[in-house]
């Protein structure tokens, strides 16, 4: 496209823009019909034709149009030409416009095409999820062939298939979204072919002879596609990168970097730079600093944790308490544009495998120099506040900072210092004792608040993997959160709402951690499932998180409170970042940023930034607003799908050998097809398929998450306890089979 300018510092100032008079008028007379012009000029410097004139354009000329005369009709000068080619190509990748057989530009929208994304299934059919509001189209085996999932394609609608949805064909394909997979290496009968690890991709990856880099039959592999699916032809690659056996250790964390396409290595370019930096904090850093060095700051984390975001610090003040967060200063050292930033904007957020972390920064930055590691001077930014009696937050400051910490405490160690359990370790020095009391004082009146303002508290269960000097899976534990992570998340819940409040206050754009409540479907639903237990969420047609959180007191004790807590959950969207605050719903916060982590996460850095740039009386500005938080949401989306795929590929390893035993559990879905248990005592998910809850048809009611059989109506119901046997356990697929464990007939009493 067209040269763009350089981010704007502040319009307001920014003198008026002088007309292009180029080329003798042509400028001029694109403005006069061009009703995007000043859109145009606002972003470029040689403002082209916008895309609405150019698809006005196509649509007064009424006929397919070859390029050289839309360069013609639109008055592009030869040194434009380039430009506006580029424009032609991301209007044909975004389905706005496709060239025919003569190469002539046609308006999509006049033919009846639906542009879209392929999603495919592991069966071989496949839809097309429309660009625009409208039902998904969908595409049978035979369409499939021609495309990959992820794809972007023009379908058009070509009637019903026969379970009634709308069924589409595909006309013209837009863009291929694979160019790399990786899969297993297979060659029957000396046929060579590579089976992808997504199963959304259904067709196998034919190997030339010649191609296939030195792998066995059955190892793990990445392929590059030399040619991509017709409706004559499979797909056909080379393998580039063979990773290994499927069974070695680590490997299913190589096959999800792959297969989800993580940045998992970091340029020569971003490495240089890292090296670059100094080892400590140079003398001169601390220049315009607060020095907090004295202040026996401390980091408080998990047992495991290797970087160290923030630090605390807490004291009495009258009735209330003051409050330092001190947060690692990472905008310091990876500043706007350089191969720091880039990289880490590209990841968005650091990954945490099992035994392995995918870093967003250099380990230099990560686990030093931005680590607020103990009893070395480390730059952070701080926010410092004063809290009431009542937990309300009162006048708060940010401020750049010079800090040491004091100790590497973790939650454990601090749980034990408190009294909440026994010492297991090394305890906390006695001097820090003190603070830690009043952290814990602090604590129980910002819950109290936060118990008041009615935000969601679930109860979840969460897990940990332990492994053997192998690296084999040998175990899964349940953790336990005690009082010191639920001070921590306290102390960076108020970090959050601070820095969100004084960015609204400064009239600052920022990226906002946003999490809106169920929509009029679900509440609807959810309503519905509710009334057969007696219960209602009050709230009307708009409910707030104190409606949930009163629900979730009023259930407290109940034997079924897993089954509603869970349908509860579900009926809340996922939180995501956007510029456009509409509220936190589960927090029950008007307005909330992330601040506190941005060694790991991107969006924390860019509200440093942001926070920094207020400070000086200036505006920061990343780019596009709305895309950098659509891209944070998907890289966060992004790594758990990954670790969701590791963790459920060592589960499976984990209960391979335990095939035939019997398990209790939790039903924890509910679907048409069938019912997943959570086993109790292993952590492990698996799914009873419905041909095996008996000799009966089951109708699946999505409303009350039941099957329910026609003939014995005998219920399975999300939360049921039931008791399965270990059928089946697919290594390949990451899947786990259970069937219901025979009902044992009651013994006669003798006599």
């Amino acid at each position: 496209m067209s040269t763009k300018k350089p981010p704007r510092t502040n319009s307001s100032t920014r003198a008026p823009r002088a007309p292009d008079t180029r080329a003798g008028g042509a400028a001029p007379a694109r403005q006069a019909r061009d009703p995007h012009y000043a859109r145009e000029a606002e972003r470029y410097d040689h403002p082209l034709p916008s895309r609405e004139l150019i698809l006005d354009t196509l649509a007064h000329e009424g006929i397919p149009v070859l390029e050289e005369n839309l360069c013609h009709l639109l008055h592009i000068e030869p040194d434009e030409v380039d430009s506006f080619r580029r424009r032609l190509r991301a209007m044909e990748r975004e389905g706005q416009i496709m060239r025919n057989r003569r190469d002539a530009i046609l308006v999509a929208g006049k033919l009846d095409l639906i542009p879209g994304r392929v999603e495919g299934h592991p069966d071989g059919y496949g839809f097309l999820v429309p660009d625009e509001d409208g039902p998904d189209l969908f595409l049978s085996e035979k369409e499939m062939r021609k495309v990959l999932h992820g794809d972007r394609v023009m379908a058009r609608e070509s009637g019903v298939d026969r379970r009634g949805r709308p069924e589409g064909a595909i006309v013209e394909i837009i863009s291929r979204a694979n160019t790399r997979l990786v899969g297993r290496l297979h060659k029957p009968h000396g046929v060579a072919f590579v089976a992808a690890e997504n199963r959304r991709i259904s067709q196998d990856i034919l190997i030339p002879p010649g191609a296939e880099m030195g792998a066995k039959p059955g190892q793990v592999v990445t392929v590059e596609i030399v040619a991509q699916p017709d409706k004559n032809a499979q797909p056909a690659g080379r393998i580039v990168e063979v990773l290994g056996n499927y069974a070695d250790p680590g490997m299913e964390i190589e096959i999800a970097l792959r297969k989800h396409e993580l940045p998992y290595e970091f340029s020569g370019a971003v490495m240089r730079l890292a090296e670059k930096l100094p080892d400590e904090v140079r003398p001169g850093d601390g220049k315009g600093r607060e020095d907090l060095r004295a202040l026996p700051l401390v980091t408080i984390d998990g047992e495991t944790a290797r970087d160290f975001d923030d630090a605390v610090y807490c004291k009495r003040e009258g009735k209330g308490f003051r409050l330092w967060v001190a947060i690692a200063d990472v905008s310091h050292y990876v500043r706007p544009g350089d191969a720091l930033d880039t990289a880490s904007r590209e990841r968005g957020n650091s990954v945490y495998f099992p035994r392995r972390v995918i870093p967003m920064l250099p380990e230099k930055l990560s686990n030093g120099l931005c680590s607020l590691n103990p009893n070395v001077d480390r730059l952070c930014m701080v926010c410092e506040m004063s809290v009431d009696a009542q937990g309300e937050i009162g006048p708060y400051r940010f401020y750049a900072a010079l800090m040491r910490s004091q100790a590497r405490l973790t939650y454990n160690r601090v749980a034990a210092a408190l009294g909440l359990q026994a010492a297991t370790g090394e305890p906390v020095p006695a001097h820090l004792l003190a603070q830690l009391h009043d952290l814990y004082a602090l604590y129980h009146v910002l819950a109290k608040a936060r118990e008041k303002r009615g935000a969601i508290d679930f109860e979840t269960i969460e897990t940990q993997m332990l492994f053997d000097a192998q690296g084999k899976i040998g175990n899964i534990v349940q953790t336990q959160r005690n009082d010191a992570h639920r001070l921590i998340e306290e102390c960076m819940l108020a970090a959050n709402v601070c820095a969100s409040d004084f960015l609204q206050s400064r009239k600052h754009p920022a990226l906002y951690r946003v999490h809106q409540g169920p929509t009029p479907e679900k509440l609807e639903a959810l309503r519905v499932f509710l009334k057969q237990f007696g219960l209602d969420l009050t709230g009307g047609e708009t409910p707030h998180a104190k409606d949930y959180a009163k629900l979730l007191s009023n259930i407290k004790g109940r034997p079924d409170i897993q089954l509603l807590q869970t349908v509860l959950l579900r009926s809340l969207k996922q939180a995501q970042y956007s510029p456009e605050n509409v509220g936190h719903f589960g927090l029950a916060y008007e307005a909330y940023t992330h601040f506190t982590s941005p060694i790991r996460r991107y969006p924390d850095l860019v509200v440093h930034r942001a926070i920094n740039a207020a400070l000086a009386g200036k505006n920061y500005s990343p780019g596009d607003w709305e895309e950098l938080g659509a891209h944070c949401s998907m890289t966060e989306r992004r790594a758990d799908e990954a670790t969701r795929d590791v963790e459920s590929w060592l589960k499976c390893y984990y209960m391979q050998d335990r095939i035939g035993e019997e398990f209790a559990g939790s039903i924890s879905a509910v679907t048409g097809f069938g019912i997943f248990v959570a086993l109790d005592d292993v952590y492990v998910e698996g799914l009873v398929h419905i041909s095996e809850l008996g000799e009966d048809y089951y109708h699946f009611d999505a409303a009350r998450h039941q099957l329910l059989g026609e003939r014995t109506a005998r219920r399975f119901r999300l939360a049921d306890r039931v008791t399965v046997k270990l059928v089946r356990v697919d290594l390949d697929s990451s899947k786990i089979d259970f069937r219901l464990a025979e009902e044992r007939a009651p013994k006669k009493k003798k006599g």
